[in-house]
C-alpha cells in the first residue's frame, strides 16, 4: 500500500479510537483517531461474532498497511473502545438537539463582560455588544490540516462537524476552507444563491483534462454549453440507454459466469469500473473501449488520465504547476501521453461523425436521435452546435470522466452493503425475478423496480459520490448568521449531511425501507436538501438520470443471475478519497450462480436495437420442479 501522509494535528484525545466499523446488523460508524503525529487508521480482523450477528471492519487507508502491534495490552483497548463509545454517544446526542461543543460567540465576549464589571459606561458596553452580535466569528475547527493525499478525509471533517456544527473553518496547510454540512446553507449556495459561488479550486485542478467543459466551466460558458447538452438527454434517447446498460451487463455476467463456474473469487470493484467504461464510451460518441474483454492502449491512457485527476483533487501542493515539472517528471509525461493519445482518439471520433451528420438526409428535431450512432456527440452536430472541437472535446472529457467512476462507485458500494444485508439482498431479489423475468429491462420496467431503485438510493446516502461538493464565494454573502467575504472555498460535506444524526434516524444503518415504495423519487427538493446524491440547483448533475437507471439495469441483471459474498481471506473493505469513494484494496467477492424461483410471466416491452424476449444466456435450462437453473460445465 502506498505510503500516506498525515492529515490532522490536534491535541491529543486519547478517548479516540482509530477503528470504523461498519455492522452487518446495524451498519454504525465508530469514529476515527485524531493525534499529534498522525492519522493512521489500522485496519482490524475482518470479521467479528456477536451473538451470532456479523461485522466487518472499515477503516481509512492506513500508512504503511501493516496490522497493529498483537502484544498491544487488550485491557488499553477496551477501556479506549469504552470510552470512544460513551463520546461518540454524547457528540450523536449533542448533534441531534442541535448543541455543539464549541462557543460559537466571538473571542471578544470574555472581554466585554469583564468590563461590564469594572462598571464601563452602558452606552459602550450596547455598543460593543451589538457589535459583537451583528458579527458573529465563524467556528475555526482546532488543529490544522497538512495533508489530505490519499486519505478518506471526510471522515475527520464527520468528527469535527459533531463537535463544531453546521458550519466552521479549518485550515489545509496554508488555505483556509469553509466546511458547510448544514442542509439549509448548502440550499442558499447550490440553488437559492448559486449565482454568487462558483467551483472554484475544482476548475482549477480539473482545467488539464476537462478544460471548459461542463462541469468545471462557470459563467457564460456553463450556460451555452449546458443548454447545447441538456436536450441530448431526452426521453427517447434515455430509452435506448436502457438496452445498452443491458447490454454491457450482460457481458459483464458472461464473465461473472466463468468465474461462478470455476470457483474463482472475483475483483469487483475493477469490473465496474471496465463496465460504466465501456457504458459511458458508447454512450458519449459512440467508441467500444471494450474494457470487459482487452486492455487496449486507449483504455490505459483514460486510467492514467483519470488517477491523474483523483489524486490532483486531493493532493495539497499543485507541483504540476511548475512549469519545468511536466518535463522533468516521469509521472507527467505519461500523462501528457495518455492525454494526447485520448484527445486525438477524440479528434478522430469527433471527424467520422461530422462527415456521418454531412452524409444522412437530416430532419433534427427535439427527440433527433440516430439509429445507428444515437451518441450525443451526434446530437450535439446534428444540432448544428456552433462550437470550436476543442470546446467539444472537453465537453465529451467531461461526460467521460463525470459519468465512470461515479457509476462505478454506487455499484462497487452497493454491492458490499447487499454482502452484509442478506434479508435486503433476498427482498431485492424477489422483486426483480417478478419483474423482469429473464429478459433485458426496458424503460418501462424502471418505474416497476421500485425496491431495487431504493436500493441504490440508500447506497448513495451512506456512500455519497462525491463525498464533498466545492464552491467558492465570488462576492461578500452570509451564511446562516455568519458574514462570508469574496473569495472564501468552501467544502460542502455531502457525507456529513447524509450521515446527521440529526437528520436521520438510524443515520448509519442501511435502510432501503426508510424511503416509501410508493413516494416520491428522494431528491435534494423532497428531502429539504439533507440528501444531495446529485448535488443540487442549477450545476446539479445533468445526467442524473442516466446514472441512475445504469445503477439500477447493472443492479438487477447481476442479482438475478449470482449470489455475491465477500471472499474468504479477502483484505478488509478500506475506504480512500479521490474524486470519488474508493476502496483501497479492491472489493474482493465471491461469486455463485442462483437456483431461481419459477419465473412469473410479465409483459414484455420492446426498446431501441434489442429484443426484450431475448434469454440472456443459452445456459438457462428448465429442471423438472420448473425452477430456472445455471447449467454449469
Amino acid at each position: 500500500m502506498a505510503s500516506h501522509v498525515a492529515l490532522f494535528r490536534a491535541p491529543p484525545l486519547s478517548s479516540i479510537s482509530t477503528r470504523q466499523r461498519f455492522h452487518a446488523n446495524h451498519f454504525s460508524i465508530k469514529g476515527l483517531k485524531l493525534n499529534t503525529t498522525s492519522s493512521t487508521c489500522f485496519p482490524c480482523s475482518t470479521t467479528t461474532h456477536r451473538g451470532g450477528s456479523c461485522s466487518l471492519v472499515i477503516a481509512c487507508s492506513s500508512s504503511n498497511g501493516r496490522e497493529p502491534d498483537s502484544a498491544n495490552d487488550d485491557g488499553v483497548k477496551a477501556v479506549e473502545r469504552i470510552l470512544e463509545e460513551k463520546r461518540r454517544a454524547a457528540l450523536s446526542a449533542k448533534i441531534a438537539s442541535g448543541e455543539f461543543t464549541v462557543e460559537k460567540q466571538s473571542g471578544l465576549l470574555p472581554v466585554l463582560r469583564s468590563l461590564e464589571k469594572l462598571g464601563v459606561p452602558n452606552e459602550v458596553l450596547e455598543f460593543l455588544f451589538g457589535w459583537v452580535e451583528v458579527n458573529p466569528r465563524i467556528p475555526e475547527a482546532k488543529g490544522s490540516i497538512k495533508a489530505i493525499r490519499s486519505e478518506a478525509f471526510f471522515i475527520p471533517l464527520y468528527e469535527l462537524y459533531l463537535t463544531y456544527g453546521g458550519i466552521f473553518r479549518l485550515n489545509f496547510g496554508p488555505k483556509s476552507f469553509l466546511i458547510v454540512s448544514d442542509p439549509s446553507i448548502a440550499k442558499h449556495i447550490l440553488r437559492d444563491n448559486s449565482k454568487a459561488y462558483s467551483k472554484g479550486i475544482l476548475a482549477e485542478i480539473l482545467d488539464f483534462v476537462m478544460g471548459k467543459g461542463l462541469i468545471p466551466a462557470d459563467g457564460e460558458i456553463w450556460r451555452v454549453r449546458r443548454r447545447a447538452i441538456v436536450p441530448a438527454l431526452h426521453q427517447k434517447y434515455v430509452a435506448a440507454m436502457i438496452g445498452l446498460f443491458g447490454q454491457a451487463s450482460d457481458r459483464l455476467c458472461k464473465k461473472l459466469d466463468a468465474a461462478a463456474s470455476d470457483g474463482d473469487d472475483v475483483e469487483m470493484e475493477s469490473l465496474f469500473s471496465r463496465l460504466t467504461l465501456d457504458i459511458i464510451g458508447k454512450a458519449v460518441f459512440n467508441y467500444d473501449f471494450d474494457s470487459l474483454s482487452n486492455d487496449t492502449g486507449i483504455v490505459e491512457a483514460v486510467y492514467t488520465v483519470l488517477r491523474e485527476a483523483e489524486d490532483r483533487s486531493v493532493s495539497p501542493i499543485p507541483i504540476w504547476e511548475i512549469p519545468i515539472w511536466k518535463d522533468i517528471s516521469p509521472r507527467q509525461r505519461k500523462v501528457n501521453a495518455a492525454l494526447k493519445l485520448i484527445n486525438d482518439t477524440l479528434d478522430d471520433l469527433i471527424a467520422i461523425c461530422k462527415r456521418m451528420v454531412d452524409e444522412e438526409e437530416l430532419q433534427f428535431h427535439e427527440e433527433y436521435m440516430n439509429e445507428q450512432d444515437p451518441s450525443i456527440l451526434h446530437f450535439l452536430l446534428a444540432s448544428g452546435d456552433d462550437v470550436s472541437s476543442k470546446q467539444l472535446r472537453d465537453d465529451l472529457m467531461t461526460m467521460l470522466i463525470a459519468g465512470h467512476e461515479t457509476t462505478a462507485a454506487v455499484l462497487t458500494w452497493t454491492f458490499y452493503l447487499l454482502s452484509k444485508e442478506p434479508r435486503v439482498m433476498s427482498k431485492l431479489q424477489e422483486e426483480v425475478d417478478s419483474i423482469l423475468g429473464d429478459r433485458y429491462p426496458t424503460i418501462e420496467d424502471m418505474k416497476k423496480l421500485k425496491y431495487t431503485t431504493r436500493v441504490i438510493n440508500e447506497s448513495l446516502r451512506l456512500f455519497p459520490q462525491p463525498p464533498v461538493l466545492i464552491r467558492r464565494s465570488l462576492e461578500d454573502d452570509v451564511l446562516g448568521e455568519y458574514p462570508i467575504k469574496r473569495g472564501e472555498d468552501i467544502f460542502i460535506s455531502v457525507w456529513n449531511l447524509h450521515h446527521s444524526p440529526k437528520l436521520w434516524d438510524d443515520a448509519d444503518k442501511f435502510e432501503p425501507e426508510r424511503w416509501a415504495l410508493d413516494g416520491p423519487n428522494p431528491n435534494e427538493t423532497n428531502q429539504n436538501f439533507k440528501y444531495l446524491p446529485f448535488g443540487g440547483g442549477p450545476r446539479k448533475c445533468v445526467g442524473d438520470l442516466f446514472a441512475s437507471y445504469e445503477s439500477i439495469v447493472a443492479l438487477a441483471m447481476l442479482v438475478r443471475r449470482f449470489n455475491f459474498q465477500i471472499a474468504v481471506g479477502a483484505p478488509p473493505v478500506e475506504m480512500t478519497t479521490g474524486a470519488t469513494i474508493h476502496t483501497t484494496q479492491g472489493l474482493k467477492m465471491t461469486v455463485t450462480h442462483r437456483i431461481k424461483p419459477p419465473i412469473v410471466p410479465s409483459l414484455q416491452m420492446s426498446t431501441m436495437g434489442v429484443d426484450s424476449s431475448m434469454s440472456l444466456s443459452d445456459k438457462d435450462e428448465i429442471n423438472q420442479e420448473g425452477q430456472v437453473y445455471q447449467a454449469q460445465s
